[in-house]
């Protein structure tokens, strides 16, 4: 993970809103803090204390990244709260403290974001690296030592892979039945669905996972890419037989390439290949460290909703899944369509 936490913004949010790797951060860095309300705050003056700087660099840093510091934690006490906080400080309280109406506090993931900011401190940089070391270890840890298949955590990963196989059927059954074509067709129509959904072939996209030779790329996919490419499936396969139908002899390729045309531009679909594409290109950036050049402008941060789908309790293992009455009788509804 060879990322410059100082330059991204991207970076350090995914950090930040991994409470798995913030749980064991805080565990290990042991910067101090005042516990209060079950967390741990930090004064401006205790942050140039841990960083070695001094308190105009602090302040540069708030002043040029509030809007980031504040929505990791950076906050300023008044009234009632105040006056806990600093009966929570004992002997640190300076005399500026005591006379302070107003206090800018950290938590501590604000007081992390700091360190992933400040390109003066020697100590924030070691800081950094150990950050990035402990991030990878808790990502290898809570998902069972590779990331390769963490797709396969999410609960609706199964249900999506199910239908997905049913509308890949129909869709192979289609292009068999409906298009005059040699059996290299499989594989043109299978990149152009592709690369529809997320703009890359299906080497292409292996290579980018590094997918071994008999790796199946569908068995990586998020539950939203597998939706996504069903929807498509289904829907050309529909209108190949629509085609079929009304012109009473198989299909050209030129045909089926207009249909997959119509496809791309439907704004129908829209919705449903962007946030497939969204899905995709975050958290493979986030979790397996994967870059999706071609999906770049659709890279966001990672949501802390999601390090709880795919590291937390709730994520289980295919194999886990698999032996769970509740998720094989959604099988067998899906089955019995």
């Amino acid at each position: 993970m060879g990322k410059d936490l100082t330059v991204s913004p991207l970076d350090r949010q995914n950090i930040l809103n991994n409470s798995y790797a913030l749980e064991k951060l805080e565990e290990h860095l042991g910067l101090g803090g005042i516990l209060y309300e079950k967390e741990l705050w930090f004064t401006k003056h205790q942050l140039v204390a841990i960083f070695r700087v001094s308190e105009s660099t602090i302040e540069k840093y708030l002043a040029s990244h509030n809007q980031e510091l504040s929505a990791n934690g950076y906050t300023v006490l008044r009234g009632q709260k105040l006056r806990e906080f600093k009966a929570l400080m004992d002997g640190t309280v300076t005399d500026y403290v005591t006379k302070t109406s107003v206090l800018g506090v950290f938590t501590f993931r604000a007081a992390l974001n700091v360190a992933m900011l400040l390109v003066e401190s020697d100590r924030a940089r070691a800081i950094r690296s150990r950050i990035l070391d402990i991030v990878i270890d808790v990502m290898a840890e809570r998902a069972g030592g590779h990331t390769k298949y963490i797709n396969q955590r999410d609960c609706n990963y199964l249900p999506a892979a199910y239908q997905e196989f049913n509308y890949r059927q129909a869709f192979t059954d289609a292009l068999d039945k409906y298009l005059d074509m040699g059996k290299f067709k499989y594989g043109i129509y299978t990149n152009k669905v592709y690369q529809i959904i997320f703009r890359e072939k299906a080497q292409e996209y292996k290579q980018i996972l590094k997918l071994g030779k008999k790796d199946s790329p569908r068995y990586t996919m998020y539950a939203e890419v597998l939706k996504a490419i069903s929807s498509l499936e289904n829907g050309l396969a529909a209108h190949m037989k629509t085609q079929y139908e009304q012109l009473g002899r198989k299909l050209q390729q030129f045909e089926v390439d207009r249909l997959f045309d119509a496809a791309n531009d439907n704004p129908f679909l829209k919705p449903i290949i962007e946030d497939a594409r969204i899905k995709m290109a975050s958290r493979d950036l986030g979790f397996r460290d994967a870059l999706h050049q071609k999906l770049e402008a659709y890279i966001q941060s990672v949501p802390e909703g999601d390090f709880e789908k795919f590291l937390g309790e709730t994520s289980r293992s295919l194999e886990k899944q698999l032996s769970d009455p509740e998720i094989l009788a959604v099988f067998k509804r899906l089955k019995n369509r």
